[in-house]
């Protein structure tokens, strides 16, 4: 007797699945024009990949994202990679000239921020035979597991699981590939992802480059590139920084670090780092910690922030018609934040603000704040 039973998203390999024929994975390391490094996995998923392989290579190349060439495989493997890319701070970044279907697209969505071009990422459902002789029962418990753990996956990784019933409608020997705007609606890319390019991050064939006249010195774009925050030190408005038992601003306090105590970031959730600082384990907000990757330091000054905007030429038109003086930072979560040109002390911050806001010069939600999230400055002088 064969059973079909329609799963979601993937063509789902376990023990009772038949077995990829593809190549095992394999990871080629590249370079942007930026000196950026980053790794493009290729090959299918199966059980028996060994992924410490991937994480003593993210960290000796100093990877910042990965892209995909696969056709799927294992699903427990694909999700196992997609938490190993969460944990290192990673990003994915997908192009139309790679595949990615199937179970690549979990590992896809562990990208700490995802960028992918429409029609880059490919979903369907899957279906089973019992050729091998496992009890239709224990398939149906198999499958129903699965579900729940890519369900459970998808949100953990901030994925709508909605995605699956739109998975749904496309059979197993069929793959749809999602647009921009779906991505988007189930969150399959982030925001803050326009920073990265898909040029950027996949190879390209060579191109000539733009001629600049002689005897003119070509003006240097700054970097859009988000550094992988891996250590700093506790800065803190009030001097000392809780350290969560879990990444939420609401959970128990397990200690305490003052100003200045070193940190080491283990591990990047969202808006929270999990943190090794003053001998315990724990959790600290971003904006808690001064990474020293990111190039800006006000040292004990404050930056007074006047606006955020999702994409440098908005925060760009934004400070060029400001009257007051303004400058725009990139952030940690791949935004712009636009803040007064000037760095205060903190009273002085707290009265400028004041005092410009009486005026209606700039927007009564502004704000003094230390910095520890910008990482560069990136317009305008």
């Amino acid at each position: 007797m064969s059973v079909r039973f329609p799963v979601a998203l993937i063509a789902i390999s376990i023990c009772f699945a038949a077995a990829s024929t593809e190549a095992k994975l394999a990871y080629d390391v590249h370079q942007t024009d930026t000196g950026s490094k980053f790794a493009i996995i290729s090959g299918a998923f199966e059980y028996s990949d060994d992924l410490s392989q991937f994480r003593d290579l993210a960290a000796r190349e100093h990877l910042f994202a990965v892209g995909f060439d696969s056709p799927g495989g294992n699903v427990a493997k694909a999700i196992e990679l997609g938490r190993l890319i969460r944990s290192l701070g990673l990003s994915t970044v997908q192009s139309r000239k790679f595949e990615c279907a199937s179970a690549c697209s979990l590992a896809f969505l562990g990208g700490a921020s995802r960028f992918a071009e429409p029609g880059s990422i490919g979903v369907h459902k899957s279906s089973f035979s019992d050729s091998t002789g496992v009890q239709v029962e224990d398939a149906v418990s198999a499958v129903q597991q699965t579900t729940a753990e890519i369900i459970g996956y998808m949100s953990e990784m901030g994925v709508d699981p909605g995605l699956l019933q739109l998975s749904l409608s496309y059979d197993s020997n069929d793959i749809r590939y999602l647009s921009g705007s779906e991505m988007a609606k189930f969150r399959v890319t982030t925001p803050n992802a326009a920073r990265l390019a898909a040029s950027e991050a996949i190879p390209d064939s060579p191109s000539a480059a733009p001629q600049t006249p002689s005897g003119v010195q070509a003006k240097a774009e700054p970097s859009l590139e988000v550094p992988i925050a891996r250590d700093g030190w506790v800065r803190h408005p009030k001097g000392r920084a809780p350290i969560k038992i879990m990444g939420n601003p609401d959970a128990k306090d397990v200690g305490e670090a003052r100003n200045g105590a070193a940190v080491q970031i283990l591990e990047v959730r969202g808006d929270w780092y999990r943190v090794a600082v003053a001998g315990r384990v724990g959790f600290m907000h971003y904006t808690w910690v001064h990474v020293a990757q990111f190039e800006e330091d006000a040292g004990e000054g404050r930056y007074v922030q006047v606006g955020s905007f999702s994409s440098l030429p908005e925060a760009e038109a934004f400070v060029r018609k400001s009257p007051v003086p303004l400058s725009a930072h990139l952030a940690a979560n791949g935004w712009f934040a636009v803040t007064l040109k000037d760095v205060y002390a903190e009273q002085d911050a707290k009265d400028v603000s004041t005092a410009l806001e009486g005026h209606g010069l700039i927007a009564k939600d502004s704000m003094v704040t230390i910095g520890n999230t910008y990482v560069r400055k990136v317009c305008c002088e």
